[in-house]
């Protein structure tokens, strides 16, 4: 990883119509890291990656990817990228070995490498005995290391991948991380978005993204130290009784019940002593580790009591 930013963007703006999909992000990406933009489905991940792809015009703002401008130079930014979608746009008439012929050739491959290029991507991806296997028999963890094969055949400098482990499962899911981080490795940037809150701690840095604005911006180790949230989680009999009392208490930021264990997370405060404070001494209760998903369910929730005052206030105005 080096300091030179292969994606930077200035206060990036997609509208359509009157819905504003994505307002005012600025994000910057360095060469070499796995960068994740996280969010709900409708917040406006894809929408963002659309842009930097050169899919999209953005309606105001600017960027660059692989130093080239988004809205006057798409075309060399899209020959210069993989792109791969939670869709796996593969030709599932055709066997996998074709699908990645295919694709050598519409990313440009020269013929005198795309063999070598071929035989590399089934190799790396453990796809040789199956090359001759049509597409469309693929499970879906399988469909899914042919569509980043494919993405990768003309070992792009940047890789886009677009909710890339929707509907796969733990096992599959876990693969495909692992070779994303070989190919980080190697020098490949990669821009993931996900839903997946467990995936963004496999990312060197994060974009947190809600209703088209970023609400955050960096490591997830930082990220979580910026919310001032403490974890812990508590046995008990009547989780539905402990759950309402402990939501009553104003630092309480979250309750999630786990068979009989009760999830409590607080801010700026400590949610072990609060928990014990409200259902007295429970002797199986312990200190939990804050995640990035509890940060970003903190950084939501916040947003949205925001906006149910500005709303309230409004209309008190009004």
């Amino acid at each position: 990883m080096t300091d030179e930013w292969i994606i930077e963007t200035d206060r990036l703006t997609k509208k359509f119509g009157d819905l504003v999909a994505v307002d005012g992000v600025s994000i910057k990406v360095r060469r070499g890291e796995i960068f994740g933009v996280l969010g709900p489905n409708g917040a406006g991940k894809s929408t963002t990656i659309r842009m930097l792809c050169g899919i999209l015009d953005p309606t105001s703002g600017k960027g660059s990817v692989v130093g080239y401008d988004i809205a006057r130079e798409s075309e060399q930014i899209k020959a210069r990228i993989g792109y791969m979608t939670q869709r796996f746009s593969l030709y599932e008439d055709l066997t996998v070995e074709e699908n990645l012929w295919f694709y050598a050739g519409i990313y440009g491959v020269e013929r005198s490498r795309r063999k070598a290029r071929v035989q590399a991507v089934l190799d790396a991806n453990k796809l040789g005995d199956r090359r001759k296997q049509i597409a469309g028999t693929l499970s879906g963890g399988w469909k899914q290391r042919v569509a980043l094969a494919s993405a990768t055949i003309h070992q792009p400098p940047l890789l886009f991948l677009d909710e890339p482990t929707a509907g796969v499962d733990p096992v599959s899911r876990r693969g495909f991380w692992a070779e994303i981080h070989r190919l980080a490795a190697e020098g490949t940037t990669v821009l993931v978005t996900t839903h997946y809150m467990d995936e963004a701690e496999r990312c060197h840095r994060l974009a947190f993204i809600f209703s088209g604005r970023l609400l955050d911006e960096g490591r997830p180790d930082e990220i979580v130290e910026r919310r001032h949230l403490t974890a812990a989680e508590i046995e008990v009999d009547d989780t539905v009784a402990a759950e309402a009392a402990l939501e009553a208490r104003p630092e309480i930021e979250s309750v999630e019940p786990y068979g009989h264990v009760l999830r409590v997370v607080a801010r700026d405060a400590d949610a072990l002593a609060i928990a014990r404070e409200v259902l007295g001494e429970v002797p199986d209760a312990k200190v939990a580790r804050v995640s990035v998903e509890d940060a970003f369910v903190s950084m939501v929730r916040a947003e949205e009591r925001q906006r149910a005052g500005g709303k309230a206030a409004k209309e008190a105005a009004a």
